[in-house]
């Protein structure tokens, strides 16, 4: 009988216009943490990686370089939802982000899977607000 790997994913890169204005959104706008930002010199860049409290998947800030990266800043995904935040009380997360003046561009709405409604981040990226109809369970049907 062979085990399986245990693997998870860690980092997804998030092409960013400068590090400092995307930490402050994430930070001071969605709650994030901050988990890293160190200069790395013999790249002349920074690795910055934020992530919401309590999550293991974490997000790298990746400073968009040359004309193809800086192309794709807010629209990575070719304007489907990017990025799924869960969370454990919707109500709450929500109201929490339109205090911070989080745009939505689709309402709150009850599905089979769970709670959710579409926001884009600073550059446009669209995001899920997602509370899961049962907690832990992946939703059935995609954005």
């Amino acid at each position: 009988m062979s085990i399986a790997p245990k693997q998870s994913i860690g980092l997804v890169s998030l092409v960013v216009r400068e590090y400092d204005e995307a930490i402050q959104f994430f930070l001071n706008r969605l709650g994030f943490q901050l988990i890293e930002d160190k200069y790395v010199p013999e790249q002349n860049k920074r690795w910055v990686v934020v992530a919401p409290p309590g999550s293991t998947t974490h997000v790298l800030l990746a400073k968009a370089v040359g004309d193809e990266q800086i192309s794709r800043i807010g629209n990575q995904t070719g304007g489907r939802v990017f990025l799924f935040l869960y969370t454990d009380n919707f109500e709450r997360d929500y109201r929490k982000f339109v205090d911070a003046g989080i745009e939505f561009v689709r309402p709150p709405k009850t599905e089979p899977y769970g709670t959710v409604a579409v926001f884009k981040d600073l550059y446009g990226n669209l995001w899920d607000l997602l509370e899961p109809a049962t907690h832990h369970a992946n939703p059935t049907k995609a954005t």
